[in-house]
C-alpha cells in the first residue's frame, strides 16, 4: 500500500473512499477513485461563471453516500462529488442556522455583526444590517444577476429581507423552521414569501423550492447570476413528502402554542422522527438537488456554473455523523464539520478530492474573487479566498480557522484543534490522527495549548460581546 498522509487516510475511511455509483450504491468497482486534488494548470480564464450555492440545512458530515452513509443513498450528490472535488475537512461558520449564513453572506465572523450574535435568531429584533455589503450585493455591483430562493433566518420583514441585502429576488422563508406544508414558520405565523409579500402555497415545501429553482436556473439570463438556493430539508419537523396528515397535526400544536417555548417543542417532534424518515428526507433533498441540476444541464450553462454543495451546520439527532463526535450547537467536529463539493467543469477536473481545511467565509471570499467582485474595505473579510488553490495550484497559506459559540469555543491550526466544552475545560486534539476527538493532549503539550488558546483570545478580542443572557 503506498504511503499517504494521516488527514488523506482519514478522509478516505471517514468519506466511504469515496467511488460512488451514479445511480445508487458506494462500490469500488463502479467508476475511478478519486484522486488527490490538482489544479488544471492549463485551464484559461474564460468567462465569469454563474454561481449556485446548494445549502442543506442541518445535514450530518456523513449523511451523504460519498461521505460514509451506508444507509442512505444520495445518487446525485455523488454523481456531483465524481464530477468536481470533495472536500473532507470543510467547516460550517458556525453550529447553528443563522450565525452560519451571517458567515457566508458577509465572508465575517458572525461575531462582527450584532444580528450575528443571536445563535440563532428567535425573534424581529434582529437581523442582518441592510447596509452591511453581502455576497449577492457585492457580486450585484460587479454586474451579476442574484435571487435566494429558500430558507433565509437572516430576519424578519419589515426590517430585513434578502432583497434588503443585495439579492434581486426572493422566493422562501424568512424565519429558521416551517411547517413542510402549512408554512407556519417560528414566529407562528405564515412564512412563505415571494419578494416581500405572502405567497400560498400548501405542496410539500422541498417540492415548491425544487420548483423554482428550476425555473430561475432555466431562463434564458443576459448576465452571470447567483443563486443561492437553500433548502429547509432534513431539518426538523420530521416530514417527508407523504406526511401531510402528520404535518397537520403538527400545524395544530403550533396554533395551539401560547408561547415561542411552546411553538418549539411542536416543530422539534420530539415524539416523532426516525431514522428511517431521517434518511427519506435526504434521499427526498438528493432527488430535489438533482433536477436543479439537470435543468441546468439542459441549460446549456452547466459548463460554466461553478456549484457549491454544503451544509449550514453539524447534524441533527437522526443523523450519521461517525466517526465524529458533537452534533449541531456543539464545537465537537459533529457540530461543524459539514459535506461540502465543488464542481466547475470549465476550470476544475473531477473525480478529486480535497483535504485541505476550510470554513464558510473562505467560499465567499472565493465567489467574490471568480465573481470579479472586489470586497468593501470598510468591511474587510475573514475567510480567505481557494481560488489559487483551485484554479492555479497554489498552496493554501497557514492560517487558522476560529468558532465562537456561547457555550464552546474552538480553532484549528493545520490537524491541531483547540477546544473549550461548556464546562469551561480546554481540550487538545490531533485530527490527524484523532477525528473522533477522544485522545485530549492538553496535559501533554501544555505550550501548545497555550498557544491556540492564546490565538483564540487573539481574534475574541476583535468580536462584539454576546450580550448579558
Amino acid at each position: 500500500m503506498p504511503e499517504i498522509s494521516r488527514r488523506a487516510f482519514g478522509g478516505l475511511v471517514g468519506g466511504g473512499a469515496v467511488t460512488a455509483v451514479a445511480g445508487t450504491t458506494t462500490t469500488a468497482e463502479a467508476a475511478p477513485a478519486e484522486r488527490p486534488f490538482s489544479a488544471r494548470r492549463t485551464a484559461a480564464p474564460g468567462r465569469r461563471p454563474n454561481i449556485l450555492v446548494i445549502l442543506g440545512d442541518d445535514l450530518g458530515w456523513a449523511d451523504l453516500s460519498s461521505y460514509g452513509a451506508p444507509h442512505i443513498r444520495t445518487p446525485h450528490l455523488d454523481r456531483l462529488a465524481r464530477q468536481g472535488v470533495r472536500f473532507t475537512d470543510a467547516y460550517s461558520g458556525s453550529a447553528t442556522c443563522s450565525p452560519t449564513r451571517f458567515s457566508l453572506y458577509t465572508g465575517r465572523y458572525p461575531g462582527r455583526t450584532k444580528g450575528g450574535l443571536a445563535e440563532p435568531i428567535a425573534d424581529r429584533s434582529q437581523g442582518l444590517d441592510p447596509n452591511h455589503p453581502t455576497l449577492a450585493s457585492l457580486l450585484r455591483k460587479a454586474g451579476y444577476s442574484t435571487a435566494l430562493i429558500g430558507k433565509w433566518h437572516c430576519g424578519w420583514l419589515p426590517d430585513y429581507s434578502p432583497t434588503k441585502s443585495g439579492w434581486d429576488e426572493f422566493f422562501g422563508n424568512h424565519g429558521g423552521v416551517l411547517e413542510y406544508f402549512s408554512k407556519l414558520g417560528q414566529l407562528g405565523e405564515y412564512d412563505l414569501y415571494e419578494g416581500d409579500a405572502e405567497y400560498k402555497d400548501l405542496r410539500y415545501y422541498t417540492e415548491v423550492l425544487t420548483e423554482r429553482a428550476v425555473e430561475y436556473v432555466g431562463r434564458e439570463h443576459d448576465k452571470p447570476w447567483l443563486l443561492n438556493l437553500n433548502f429547509t430539508t432534513p431539518h426538523w419537523p420530521w416530514l417527508a413528502e407523504g406526511d401531510a396528515e402528520t404535518g397537520a397535526e403538527i400545524e395544530a400544536r403550533i396554533r395551539d402554542a401560547k408561547t415561542q417555548a411552546e411553538r418549539s417543542v411542536a416543530f422539534n417532534q420530539y415524539d416523532g422522527g426516525s431514522v428511517a424518515k431521517y434518511t427519506e428526507m435526504v434521499e427526498s433533498l438528493d432527488a430535489a438537488v438533482g433536477e436543479v441540476l439537470t435543468a441546468l444541464r439542459r441549460s446549456g450553462q452547466q459548463e460554466n456554473t461553478l456549484v457549491l454543495f454544503a451544509s449550514d451546520n453539524g447534524g441533527e439527532r437522526w443523523s450519521y455523523l461517525w466517526p465524529l463526535s458533537g452534533k449541531k450547537a456543539s464545537l465537537l467536529e459533529g457540530g461543524i464539520r459539514v459535506p461540502t463539493i465543488v464542481r466547475w467543469p470549465a476550470r476544475i477536473d473531477g473525480h478529486q478530492v480535497s483535504h485541505e481545511p476550510n470554513f464558510s467565509p473562505d467560499w465567499t471570499a472565493t465567489l467574490l474573487e471568480v465573481g470579479g467582485a472586489r470586497p468593501d474595505p470598510a468591511y474587510p473579510l475573514d475567510g480567505t479566498s481557494l481560488a489559487g488553490y483551485l484554479l492555479k495550484d497554489e498552496e493554501l497559506p497557514e492560517r487558522d480557522l476560529f468558532w465562537r459559540v456561547r457555550a464552546n469555543r474552538a480553532l484549528r491550526r493545520g490537524d491541531w484543534k483547540y477546544y473549550r466544552d461548556a464546562d469551561g475545560t480546554d481540550h487538545l486534539y490531533d485530527l490527524g490522527a484523532d477525528q473522533r476527538e477522544q485522545a485530549d493532549l492538553a496535559p501533554d503539550r501544555p505550550e501548545l495549548l497555550a498557544e491556540l488558546k492564546a490565538a483564540w483570545e487573539k481574534v475574541n478580542g476583535t468580536l462584539l460581546p454576546y450580550p448579558a443572557s
